[in-house]
């Protein structure tokens, strides 16, 4: 009776023993699989490091060239309401000279000549449409030596 208990004992291990061996094949396999893995996640992170790197430089540059902008379009501003300031004081300027010549050709003109004689007088040209003729002519004047420089 030993011999049979001895027997089927090693029957047994013999058969956990391949159970084993079968249950290890099993785990290389899924650990082959898991390495493979692992090399295509550590291949994936590297890419969003690199686009990662790739996107803070770009924006690194945006924010340069919007500092860049914002500077250049301050003094831009600066200048254009420098521009206006001046061209309103030029403006009112030609008004008060515009006025002032018309008070001397008033007074310079005879007095003994008849006012039912004389044609109608056409009326003095107010600052408004003096600064837009003016506007007119330096645009036309602009565009002259754009055509020059351009040729």
């Amino acid at each position: 009776m030993t011999h049979v208990f001895g027997f089927a004992i090693e029957s047994m291990v013999a058969v956990l023993l391949l159970l084993t061996i079968l249950y290890c094949v099993r785990l290389n396999k899924q650990l082959l699989r898991l390495k493979a893995d692992e090399q295509s996640l550590r291949a994936t992170i590297g890419e969003l490091v690199t686009a990662t790197e790739i996107a803070e430089r770009a924006i690194a540059g945006l924010k340069v060239t919007a500092s860049t902008t914002d500077q250049t379009l301050g003094q831009q501003l600066a200048k254009a309401d420098m521009y206006s300031t001046a061209l309103a004081k030029q403006i009112e300027a030609a008004d008060v000279l515009m006025r002032k010549l018309a008070g001397i050709v008033a007074v310079s003109r005879p007095a003994a000549a008849a006012p039912a004689a004389q044609p109608q007088q056409p009326a003095m040209p107010d600052a408004n449409s003096m600064a837009a003729a003016a506007a007119a002519f330096a645009e036309r004047a602009r565009l002259r030596l754009a055509t020059g420089k351009a040729a």
